[in-house]
């Protein structure tokens, strides 16, 4: 009989959770479990939850059915963001055996005493207060690219979010660690990494289990740069008030680091900034993106917007519409605002109705479509570097520039995971642009 027992994965959400999941992977792995796929039959299935994503505990319930339809004996852990905030209404999912909150999600090895279906959940869940260590990880997307966790928490108290409340205080990863877990991905071949974390820009505080500061962000980044073997450093998303002048003059001029930026904005509205208890005005925003695009014209930058926040009237949103569109940006990730439960913003006044909330994020969505045909029209005729990506997409290969412009080619097994000088030449009838190789002998 096969003693070896099996663990399979299924994480929704962000990219940090996509790293945290890679991490306790490797501690099954270290522990003796084989990892399979998620459709696979496992002994365990692990769930990572996220609670930003509307319909998270629909989403979830469905997941743990799709488990147990594979091995109705299997044993279900769910854990992460949704884990912590509303451990004992995961716990009551019919099927789920374990619920572990924050602290204890990277121990869930030591939670497993015999895989034996529990009668109901059991939950393991700090108070988050309690959620002041640091556990650094990181997660390979593809063959191509790597998500590096840099920084967990917030200290933010924005009034829609409730990420300080299922992540705890702002805390990092000391720099020797990030820098050894890159090295680490160097040595496997990959050639992209991406920084990620909560709020990234916040880098440096906490690396002792305290508030005191040695390194920043852009010590950070200056470090990383100098790590042999990595290709590309990307950025994932940085608040526009942590984002130093020196840190973009920094990137312009890196060896590594690429000339895109995502910045969350979240309203085009002073008055919604403030009832967002954001940390910065609609200017700040303007000399940020003003300031990268004086030193590098090319960059990309990406802008997170949220539609439909209590008190945004039309005319609120028409701020906020034509605030984008008259900014040099690249496109948008535009969130349609739900409400949380435990955040001030669930009790304010002046609730916009769904359907106009449907309707605004369809406009900046419009609009987002718009800004990145522009982007990429700049584009082209200009001399770019592409990291090819390991999908075959229907006869195609895809891959993304360092400004982050996404191009196909007809599908070439040897372009996977290497990198070209190319010339953009059109953008093709689906959005995506083409490219003329700068050195034939590689076709």
């Amino acid at each position: 009989m096969n003693s070896i027992k099996k663990v399979a994965f299924y994480t929704l959400g962000c990219k940090l959770n996509f790293s945290e999941t890679s991490t306790i992977a490797r501690n099954f792995s270290s522990e003796g479990f084989e990892r399979v796929d998620f459709k696979e039959k496992a002994d365990i299935y692990v769930i990572n939850t996220c609670s930003v994503t509307e319909n998270a505990d629909k989403r979830f319930k469905s997941i743990v059915k799709q488990a147990q339809k594979i091995n109705p004996e299997a044993f279900v852990a769910a854990v992460g963001c949704y884990a912590q905030l509303k451990p004992q209404e995961l716990a009551d999912v019919e099927g789920v055996d374990l619920v572990l909150g924050a602290t204890e999600k990277f121990n869930i090895t030591s939670y497993i005493n015999d895989l034996t279906k529990n009668d109901m959940g059991e939950v393991h869940s700090c108070e988050i207060q309690d959620a002041d260590f640091y556990v650094g990880s990181y997660s390979f997307g593809d063959r191509t690219r790597a998500f590096l966790k840099v920084q967990d928490g917030c200290d933010y108290k924005c009034t829609y979010c409730t990420i300080p409340l299922a992540r705890g205080i702002s805390r990092s990863d000391t720099l020797e660690n990030v820098l050894q877990n890159a090295k680490e991905i160097s040595a496997k071949n990959i050639k992209e990494i991406v920084l990620t974390g909560v709020n990234i820009g916040d880098y440096g505080k906490g690396e002792f289990g305290n508030k005191k500061h040695e390194h920043t962000f852009y010590e950070l980044v200056t470090e990383l740069d100098r790590v042999e073997g990595i290709e590309r450093l990307r950025i994932s998303s940085i608040e526009p008030n942590l984002l130093k002048n020196k840190t973009i003059e920094f990137v312009s001029k890196s060896k590594s680091f690429v000339p895109h930026f995502h910045i969350p904005l979240q309203s085009g509205s002073n008055e919604i900034l403030k009832l967002m208890r954001r940390r910065y005005m609609k200017e700040l925003y303007i000399d940020r993106v003003a300031k990268i695009k004086q030193t590098m014209p090319h960059a990309c930058i990406g802008v997170d917007v949220i539609v439909g926040f209590p008190g945004e009237t039309d005319e609120l949103f028409l701020e906020t519409y034509n605030f984008l569109n008259e900014l040099d940006i690249s496109y948008l990730h535009v969130f349609t605002y739900s409400e949380r439960d435990n955040t001030v913003a669930a009790s304010m006044q002046g609730i916009v109705f769904k359907s106009v909330r449907a309707k605004r994020s369809k406009m900046l969505r419009g609009l987002s479509a718009k800004m990145r045909r522009a982007f990429y029209e700049q584009q082209l005729g200009s001399t770019r570097t592409v990291l090819f990506e390991g999908e075959n997409k229907q006869g195609y290969i895809h891959g993304f520039t360092e400004n982050y412009v996404k191009v196909k080619a007809p599908w070439n097994p040897k372009l996977v995971n290497t990198l070209h000088e190319v010339e953009l030449t059109k953008i093709d009838d689906d959005g995506i642009v083409r490219f003329e190789f700068i050195k034939e002998e590689v076709v």
